[in-house]
C-alpha cells in the first residue's frame, strides 16, 4: 500500500497542531449557534463529529460543498454516479440552510450530514462511521484537517467544479506553500473555467481540467405538490414575476420602479434571507407600496407578494414565468441562472453578473437571458418572454447529460466503475 505524502508545509503543520485544540472551545461555541438558531437543535453535534444517520451498505461516495448553492449543484453530478454504479451518496455542508434545502431536493441513496470542524478528534470519529471509498469536494472549500485525514487513510481525493476569481486567488497566494501541500493529495481537479485552472495550477494543483460549472447541470428544484397547487389557485390567471434571491440593492431598484408603474402583474420578492420578510414588507410601504408575507400565511392580495420562506424556490419558479436574478444590481453580483431555466422561467438580471459571467455568457450567446437595467425594468417585467425561457430551458437540459464522463473518472479512481 502506498504511504500517504507527508506534510511539507511549515504552515499546514501549524495548522494541524493549533487544530487539535478545537475541541477545547467547539461545543460551547456551538452551543451559543443554537441559542441564536443558527444550528439544528438534533443535528448539531454532527460538527463534533457524531452521526446521526446509520452507514447504508456497501460502498459510499462522499461529497462536501459549503453552502446551500454549492450543495444543490452537486445534484447532477450525483445523479450521473448513481446511474453508473450501487454506491451510496453522503453529502456535508456548514451551513443550516444548506441542509434544510436539500432535504427536500435529495438524488438517489443520498443522505445528508454537517461536516465536522477541523479537529482530528472529530474527523476520525466521522471517518470510522462513514468509511467512504471516494472524497469529493467541490468549488473552493477544502478543510486542510480533513484533507490529511482522508488521505491517510488512502481515500482518494478529487476536487471538482472548483471556482476561483482573481480576488480569491490573491487571498490565497500567500499561501502557496499550505495549498501545494493539499493539492498535492488529490488525485483530480476539476476547474468550471480556465483563469480558475490557471489559479490552481500556480498555487500547485496538478493536471487541472477544465469541465464548466456543474450549476447549470442540476436537476430542477422540487416543489410539494399541495403548496404548487395552492400557489397556482392564488395567482390564476394573473401572470406572476418573481424577484429571486433578492438583496436590499435589488430590492430598491424593484420597489422604485413599481412605484409609478401601472397595470403590473403580482411581483413575489423571494429574499435570499428569509428572515428580511418584515423589513422588505417596510420598505414596500415606504414607496407607497402594499406587501404581504408569506411567512405570516397571508396570500398575494397587495402590490409585492413577500415569499420569505425557507426550500421553496422550485415552488415559485414553476408558478412565474419571469425571473429576475437577484445579487445583479448589487455588490452579490449574482445568484445561479440555471434555477429557473431548468423549470422553464425566463431569466432577467441587472448589470452586475460577475459571480456568475460564464453562466451569463452562455445564456447570453444563446439569447436566453436579457439584461435590464432601472429604467427598463418594468417593460421586461411585463413582456412575455417565452421563447427567451424555451432556449434556456433547452441549454439546462442539454448540460444536466454533460457530467457521466467525470462520473465515470471519479468512479474509477474510487475502483467502482
Amino acid at each position: 500500500m502506498t504511504r500517504p505524502p507527508a506534510v511539507r508545509s511549515p504552515a499546514l503543520a501549524a495548522y494541524l497542531a493549533a487544530s487539535r485544540g478545537i475541541p477545547l472551545v467547539a461545543p460551547m461555541l456551538l452551543r451559543r449557534r443554537l441559542a441564536r438558531g443558527k444550528e439544528l437543535p438534533d443535528r448539531w453535534q454532527e460538527k463534533l463529529g457524531q452521526p446521526t444517520r446509520a452507514r447504508p451498505d456497501g460502498p459510499l461516495v462522499w461529497l462536501h460543498a459549503v453552502g446551500l448553492g454549492e450543495t444543490l449543484a452537486l445534484r447532477g453530478l450525483i445523479a450521473a454516479l448513481a446511474a453508473a454504479s450501487d454506491a451510496h451518496f453522503l453529502v456535508t455542508s456548514t451551513t443550516r440552510g444548506s441542509a434544510e434545502v436539500f432535504a427536500a431536493n435529495l438524488p438517489p441513496r443520498t443522505c445528508h450530514q454537517f461536516l465536522p470542524l477541523d479537529a482530528p478528534a472529530y474527523l476520525n470519529r466521522f471517518l470510522d462511521h462513514w468509511r467512504p471509498s471516494l472524497s469529493v469536494w467541490a468549488e473552493q472549500d477544502l478543510w486542510p484537517g480533513a484533507v490529511v485525514a482522508a488521505a491517510a487513510r488512502q481515500i482518494p481525493l478529487a476536487l471538482v467544479n472548483a471556482r476561483m476569481n482573481a480576488a480569491a486567488f490573491g487571498r490565497r497566494a500567500r499561501w502557496q506553500g499550505l495549498y501545494a501541500d493539499l493539492f498535492g493529495r488529490f488525485r483530480l481537479v476539476a476547474a468550471q473555467d480556465e483563469a480558475t485552472a490557471r489559479h490552481l495550477a500556480a498555487l500547485g494543483a496538478r493536471d487541472v481540467r477544465v469541465t464548466g460549472s456543474f450549476k447549470a447541470a442540476a436537476p430542477p428544484l422540487a416543489a410539494d405538490p399541495r403548496a404548487l397547487a395552492e400557489a397556482r389557485n392564488l395567482l390564476a390567471g394573473r401572470r406572476p414575476v418573481l424577484i429571486a434571491s433578492s438583496h436590499p440593492e435589488d430590492e430598491f431598484v424593484v420597489l422604485s420602479a413599481l412605484r409609478d408603474a401601472e397595470a403590473m402583474p403580482p411581483v413575489l420578492i423571494a429574499p435570499r434571507d428569509p428572515r428580511r420578510g418584515a423589513e422588505i414588507a417596510a420598505r414596500a410601504a415606504e414607496h407607497g407600496l402594499a406587501a404581504t408575507l408569506r411567512s405570516s400565511g397571508a396570500g398575494p392580495t397587495g402590490d409585492i407578494w413577500v415569499v420569505d420562506t425557507l426550500g421553496e424556490m422550485g415552488l415559485w419558479y414553476r408558478v412565474c414565468p419571469v425571473t429576475l436574478i437577484g445579487g445583479t444590481f448589487g455588490p452579490t453580483e449574482g445568484h445561479n441562472p440555471w434555477e429557473p431555466a431548468a423549470l422553464g422561467s425566463a431569466i432577467l438580471h441587472g448589470p452586475r453578473v460577475g459571480n456568475f459571467a460564464a453562466d451569463f455568457a452562455t445564456l447570453h450567446h444563446a439569447g436566453a437571458a436579457l439584461p435590464v437595467q432601472p429604467e427598463t425594468l418594468v417593460t421586461a417585467l411585463k413582456t412575455d418572454h417565452s421563447e427567451m425561457a424555451s432556449r434556456a430551458l433547452a441549454l439546462s437540459q442539454a448540460a444536466q447529460g454533460a457530467l457521466a464522463p467525470l462520473a465515470e473518472e471519479l468512479l474509477d479512481l474510487a475502483g467502482l466503475a
